[in-house]
């Protein structure tokens, strides 16, 4: 397996250079990225040179277009169009060129709004995504669909991960794009830095999420990678919810902010719940988190604190 030419989509993101890492540390030497701006993979032709230029045996596709609550409402016509474009071209172009495996990264986006807690990957089709991400949830379940049909039809080796929300060092901070945990450690920084003494949250802080680690997703999809290969979705994840509200008090709590917390509830909560039923990750692929979610946080605001000295 570590003699397998691996091309990674978005090596050059947030998850990817984690991903890379994790891939070198056991022992994978032939390591492909293909990213913006040498590659938009939204176009046919770039698709079709990556394959051409990498040769990849493996692709593993983490390249999106993607973003918080307010990304989504401004953005749902490119969210929809351009993470759809992608996922089916390099499928079908792999598919063409008898790649050996496609590993496709989904997105807990593409549960039902209202799915049971802990979310079973049998429950993925049982209603229709929260609104303000069901264009990006759906685009990205796509790669799921196309996945199965081209196991069924051409015997296509294509797996489908289903990861919760990231955090760790090197997220994206800037606020026009940002999830929730960047979000909050640069409010809570930026303030106390400025000598502010409030910030405002989005929502009522009801919502409850899950977080994964950077480097456990990174581990979770070299696992994947290695020995996984069938056509049922997999969530992985560490398998555990925190509400918004909760969130923000342990953030406030590290990062050592002093003042008034604003909940702005004009904006949306998204999501009421999200936690992942994580036991098929462990049972196909003995893949569960290990990074304690207050370490980790810990982690992450120090490398915002040193990166934006």
């Amino acid at each position: 397996m570590n003699e397998k030419r691996i091309t990674i989509t978005g090596g050059k993101g947030f998850l990817g250079k984690h991903l890379i890492r994790k891939f070198r540390e056991r022992g994978f030497e032939h390591l492909c990225i293909a990213d913006l701006p040498e590659y938009n993979l939204v176009r046919p032709e770039d698709v079709k040179k990556l394959y051409e230029e990498t040769r990849p045996d493996i692709v593993v596709h983490l390249a999106a277009r993607v973003g918080g609550i307010g990304f989504n409402q401004e953005n749902p016509a490119p969210l929809f169009y351009d993470n759809l474009m992608m996922g089916v071209q390099l499928i079908h172009e792999g598919c063409l060129r008898q790649l050996e495996k496609f590993v496709a990264i989904g997105t807990i986006c593409a549960y039902p709004k209202f799915t049971p807690v802990p979310f079973n990957e049998d429950d993925l089709w049982n209603g229709y995504p929260e609104e303000t991400n069901a264009p990006y949830g759906l685009a990205k379940k796509m790669m799921l669909v196309q996945s199965q049909a081209y196991r069924q039809q051409y015997g296509f080796n294509s797996i489908f991960l289903l990861p919760v929300n990231l955090y760790g060092p090197g997220d994206n901070f800037d606020p026009r794009s940002s999830h929730v945990i960047p979000a909050l450690i640069k409010k809570c920084v930026d303030a106390i830095e400025q000598k502010e003494d409030e910030i405002v949250v989005w929502g009522t802080g009801n919502a409850t999420r899950e977080f994964f680690y950077v480097e456990d997703a990174a581990e979770a999809i070299c696992l994947a990678t290695e020995s996984y290969d069938k056509s049922d979705p997999v969530n992985i994840g560490p398998g555990f919810e925190i509400s918004i509200r909760d969130l923000v008090a342990l953030i406030v709590e590290l990062t050592g902010f002093k003042g008034k917390i604003i909940w702005d509830t004009t904006k949306p909560d998204g999501q009421p719940r999200r936690m992942l039923d994580t036991s098929r990750a462990f049972k196909e692929f003995g893949f569960r988190a290990k990074t304690d979610f207050r370490e980790g946080l810990k982690k992450t605001i120090a490398w915002y604190r040193a990166d934006n000295r």
